[in-house]
This record gives structure tokens, sequence and C-alpha cells, in this order.
């Protein structure tokens, strides 16, 4: 355990990019952790990537037509390139060309911020980017009321086709938002995630316990993605699973 301990920290203290996949959560009882084993084996990489490909099923061209592969993204800071390197990373992950539909849950604003138009339309902008390029077949919100949602959907180029309501604040979907929602043919989705799917506290923590007294506050949360890969014709979860990817503030 001290020896792992010993090549975390070694790894971790060179790199300036940490990337994990959990590979497919259906299969947990396959999973087992796969990271560069010992640094004295291999050069420090300046990239650590961390996945479990014995338990990450690709996705075969036969099969591609009768799965839909969807996406959560979660953005955990301002810089908007991390979308884009999302999507390429999820489609490298799950070897795809294109994702069925993408949605985006923006930064948490601070305490007493309520969320604008003004807020989403950089990433927006950038999600119809991608859109246009054929890396996203469909994007989609979450938590908007009607008022924000008819925003947007008045704003931008490529329209929202679905928006997600928690319900943990709102046990009924709201009556303006409904008729909304089917007058524009918006697909309206139940979650129940928090506002932060991981916590940069958390995930600085989950680094401590494997590496001791490592300088965990150098690391910071850029984006997590959870995705699902769901058989269309018979409503089952093939597979599921999270990537995440964190950047170590320049030294």
């Amino acid at each position: 355990m001290e020896k792992h301990t010993t090549s975390a920290k070694v790894l971790l203290n060179h790199a300036t990019i940490l990337y994990l996949h959990t590979g497919n959560l259906v299969n947990r009882s396959r999973l087992k952790k796969k990271c560069p084993s010992s640094p004295s084996e291999e050069d420090l990489p300046d990239t650590i990537d961390c996945s479990i490909p014995q338990a990450t099923e690709a996705i075969t061209p036969e099969e591609r037509e009768e799965l839909k592969v969807s996406v959560k993204l979660f953005i955990c800071e301002a810089d908007l390139s991390s979308i884009k390197d999302a999507v390429d990373k999820s489609c490298q992950a799950l070897a795809v060309s294109q994702l069925d539909s993408v949605i985006i849950a923006p930064p948490v604003l601070p305490e007493g911020e309520s969320q604008t138009l003004e807020n989403l339309q950089p990433a927006w902008t950038e999600l119809e980017g991608l859109v246009q390029s054929h890396k996203i077949a469909a994007i989609g919100t979450s938590d908007l009321d009607k008022e924000l949602l008819e925003q947007l959907y008045n704003w931008a180029q490529v329209k929202p086709s679905s928006n997600q309501v928690n319900l943990a604040s709102c046990c009924v979907m709201p009556p303006d938002l409904t008729a909304f929602a089917k007058e524009f043919d918006i697909q309206l989705l139940t979650h129940n995630d928090p506002k932060e799917l991981i916590t940069a506290a958390s995930f600085q923590e989950a680094v401590q316990e494997s590496t001791q007294d490592l300088k965990v506050a150098d690391w910071r949360l850029e984006w997590v993605l959870r995705y699902s890969i769901i058989v269309k014709s018979r409503g089952i979860i093939k597979a599921k699973g999270y990537l995440v990817h964190s950047k170590r503030n320049n030294l």
C-alpha cells in the first residue's frame, strides 16, 4: 500500500493533467483500477490516464444504429475549451464519431446569483459549433425555468431539444414550462443530480487519500461527464460510466 501511495505521489507531482474513466458501471464486478503502475517503469507522463479499458465496451459500427449515446456534462470551470475536450474524449472512449445527445450543466453560480441568458450563451455557442461539425446530434439544458428556456430558445441558432428538471425542488412540472415545451417540441426530463456532481473539495479529498501529503490544492476539477448507452428497441441501459478531467495550476 505504501509503495502505491508513493508511486501515485511521484506521478501526480510531475503531471499537469489527470484523466479518469470509470469504465462501464453496469459491469461493476469486472472493474479493476488501471493506472500507471510505477514511475520507475516508464518516463513520468504529463498526463495521467486512469481508465478501465477491460470494462469499457467500445461500440462497433454494426451496432451503432441500435444504440443511443447520451451525455450530461457538468462544467466546473469557465474555460469553454473544456466542452470540446469532454466531447472529444467521450467519443474516443466509446469509439463513436458522434454523441446523440448532450445536456449541459453550467458551472455553479456564487450564492445569491441567478442563472441568466448571458451566462448560458458562451457555452451554448460552443455546443452549437459541435452540432454543426457533427460531433453532437442534439443539445439540451438543465434546470431552466420557462422564462429562461424561452429566452435561450429565441436566441439560439440550434434550439434546445430537451430540458432537465430537478424534481427535488419541484414536485410537479410547472404548467407554464410544460406548455412551452409542448408547443416547441422540447422534451422535459427529470433528474435528481445535486448542483455539483462532485465538489472541488471532495475531489481534492479523494486525491489526498491516495497521495497523503501531496499539495492537492494545486489540482482543480475542470469537468465531469456522465454517459449512458441505451438499446433503443429494448429501452435498457447497455453501459453507463463517468469521465473526470482535472488540471494542475501552473507552478
